[in-house]
């Protein structure tokens, strides 16, 4: 693959093959995330789990203390209180049958996040081959299928994010903008990792964090030093 001259130069100015510590991970990023638009700043944790067994998979949600840099866009499908609820804790879009039909009919997708109280699952169904792909399903795990609308809502605007091992045992995972700073990003990683840590299935073996990288959105990765 051939890169353009900003990116190459960006590699150049990581060391092949060195484990950075943490701190020293992030000051890296701040030299290298040279796009002229604030890049999104990611983490890839490579996991020694067997993803095709259901007993160690690996997925949960966490509130980032310094957010993701990313304005939400919340849906909300509630009928009657909640629906007034949703509406006042600042949902960005509320509806019910109305709105499922939207995302069936018209492919509407309008939005980032999908919260519903459990009495609208049945009816959400039509839609699952639509927000699945895109996981937008809501979901127990995600804390997406609520009757407390109106935390789940602050959550999600205040920067939780969902962590999940996909099918090669790999969490990839937003942790702020270039612009935090490489202190702020320092803080939402170590509590990304701390997620993760804690989320160990216990059928796991052998060495659970292969390898961590972060990277920003037009850059090079940057190997973590695990230990750290």
């Amino acid at each position: 693959m051939k890169h353009g001259k900003r990116y190459n130069a960006a590699a150049a100015a990581v060391e092949r093959g060195k484990a950075y510590e943490v701190a020293d991970a992030f000051n890296k990023i701040g030299e290298i995330a040279t796009a002229k638009f604030d890049e999104t700043i990611e983490a890839h944790v490579k996991l020694g789990v067997d993803p095709r067994q259901a007993d160690q998979q690996v997925r949960g949600t966490v509130v980032l203390p310094n957010g993701t840099g990313k304005n939400v866009r919340v849906l909300v499908i509630a009928k009657g209180e909640k629906a007034d609820v949703a509406t006042n804790a600042g949902a960005d879009i509320v509806g019910a049958e109305e709105i499922i039909a939207k995302i069936q009919n018209e492919n509407y997708l309008d939005f980032d996040v999908v919260i519903t109280t459990p009495d609208m699952m049945g009816q959400l169904g039509r839609v699952a081959r639509i927000l699945g792909p895109r996981g937008l399903m809501p979901s127990p795990k995600s804390g997406t299928i609520t009757q407390d609308i109106a935390k789940a809502i602050a959550d999600t605007k205040a920067g939780k994010v969902e962590y999940r091992v996909d099918k090669t045992a790999i969490v990839h995972c937003i942790i702020g903008k270039k612009s935090f700073g490489a202190d702020k990003l320092k803080e939402n990683f170590d509590t990304l990792m701390d997620a993760i840590v804690r989320a160990k299935p216990a059928a796991a073996k052998g060495t659970y964090l292969k390898s961590v990288y972060v990277t920003p959105a037009m850059g090079p990765g940057i190997k973590v030093n695990v230990r750290s």
